[in-house]
């Protein structure tokens, strides 16, 4: 049994699996309990250092049992240094991996915490990552003796002609990256734009926003270039209480001031009473204008959110006929006079 072990094969053998066996052990193990201690705990930044981590030690352990293998006995040099590179590529390459999993963590963390700017969205959280992966592609063939200097020499007069080549492209990526960094939408705003499309914002991502419509839920698709170059009417931001404004008309017989009482006292019992609304905040009435048919006035009420708006309307209208009818206000119908030609009006 002695001289089995002693065999370079089976030595080797031994320190690969080995690795892999302690590391795995030390994955389920070691990092396991501390993750359940960690999600104890109120601090966020060790549960993102362990998400990062995952499955990683594993790796880093059996590539140092490979390496230890391969001083086993004599192996031909050839070998050893392919495998070392190879080793070498996929240690780093853990490590970048690490990297760019924290930092797209943190890039989700940090915009979850600062007001005013898009949470965590798929654009920024992706080019955090590419970042990372660059410098660690870079990283990796300069450990493989490749003078990078040239290459990157090499990649800018390319990436001229990739430029011109992926012009819309390029173009929604910087227009997507200018929409988060000048904060003109947030995730959840209702947002208008001049081309029509209105909606709360899912996601902004490198070629397009995606808008989910109301009430029924569709996803659209805008693209960051279309959508930076709009005119955007954002019912959210800065301030996501809005007013919602009913038109009224009643018949130029009305006592004005009757129905301004009658109104005002309907809106305060729609605002105390009805969900969604804004209830330390008086209703507004203001008469427009004499109509063709009418006295118009419009009253506005405040709801908490843009979906708010619709059970609030609907209650005041409902509640506001019924009163006009108890109270005798008239609301007419709209009047228009016709005269046939060849005809004298009566």
């Amino acid at each position: 049994m002695i001289e089995f072990l002693e065999l370079p094969w089976v030595q080797r053998l031994v320190f690969g699996l080995g690795g892999l066996t302690v590391g795995f052990l030390f994955e389920y193990v070691v990092v396991d309990r501390v993750r359940h201690f960690a999600e104890w705990t109120r601090f966020k930044w060790d549960d993102l250092l362990l998400k990062a981590f995952r499955g990683l030690p594993t790796v880093w352990m059996g590539v140092a049992g490979v390496y230890l293998a391969l001083n086993v006995g004599d192996v031909d040099p050839r070998i050893t240094g392919t495998a070392v590179t190879i080793l070498t590529i996929v240690a780093i390459g853990a490590a970048v991996l690490a990297g760019m999993r924290l930092a797209g963590g943190a890039v989700e963390m940090l915009s979850t915490k600062a007001a005013g700017t898009i949470q965590s969205p798929t654009l920024v959280v992706n080019l955090a990552k590419a970042a990372v992966g660059v410098m660690g592609a870079f990283l990796i063939l300069q450990n493989l003796g490749i003078e990078i200097t040239p290459l990157i020499t090499a990649l800018g007069i390319g990436g001229l002609a990739v430029a011109l080549a992926l012009q819309d492209t390029l173009g929604n990526l910087f227009a997507g990256v200018q929409i988060i960094l000048s904060r003109m939408v947030r995730p959840r705003d209702y947002v208008r734009l001049s081309t029509g499309e209105e909606g709360f914002v899912s996601d902004v991502r490198a070629r397009h926003t995606t808008i989910e419509t109301f009430p029924d839920g569709n996803l659209v698709t805008v693209p960051n270039s279309v959508l930076a170059s709009s005119i955007v009417k954002n019912f959210t931001f800065p301030n996501q209480a809005l007013w919602v404004s009913i038109d009224v008309g009643v018949s130029y017989s009305s006592d004005l001031d009757h129905v301004e009482d009658v109104t005002t006292d309907v809106a305060r019992a729609v605002l105390a009473e009805v969900a969604g609304a804004v209830k330390d905040r008086a209703p507004i009435m203001v008469y427009k204008s004499f109509g063709s048919s009418s006295i118009d006035f419009e009253v506005r009420l405040m709801v908490r959110e843009f979906r708010s708006q619709g059970p609030v309307r609907h209650e005041f209208i409902k509640r506001l006929h019924k009163r006009y009818e108890l109270e005798g206000i008239d609301i007419p119908f709209p009047i228009r006079t016709v005269i046939m030609q060849g005809q004298t009006p009566s």
